[in-house]
């Protein structure tokens, strides 16, 4: 089965409550299968519009990184920091 990417790009607009999500939302993530592989490096933004913060983890497969996301404590995470950041957010299967 392949794996996926986790690929998110952020603007952190309320760094104390974000924290309230980063800390929670890393420790589901590794439970799920989850490795990061790029947080917060330098990056150049070559076309379209970036953001300030781009996270990369790797996951088994597509379904544990959407499982990992629709997750119960995944969802209480993101609810804890609500309004703290401006993000997208996408999952691509790797051949």
């Amino acid at each position: 089965m392949p794996t996926a990417l986790w690929i998110a790009h952020v603007d952190v607009l309320d760094v104390e409550r974000y924290k309230l999500y980063a800390v929670p939302a890393g420790a589901v993530i590794a439970s799920f299968g989850g490795v990061f592989l790029a947080r917060a490096t330098r990056a150049v933004q070559l076309e379209g519009e970036g953001r300030a913060r781009n996270v990369v983890a790797r996951f088994p497969s597509l379904e544990a990184a959407v499982a990992c996301y629709s997750s119960p404590e995944y969802q209480a995470a993101m609810a804890a920091a609500q309004g703290a950041s401006v993000r997208s957010l996408m999952v691509l299967e790797e051949n």
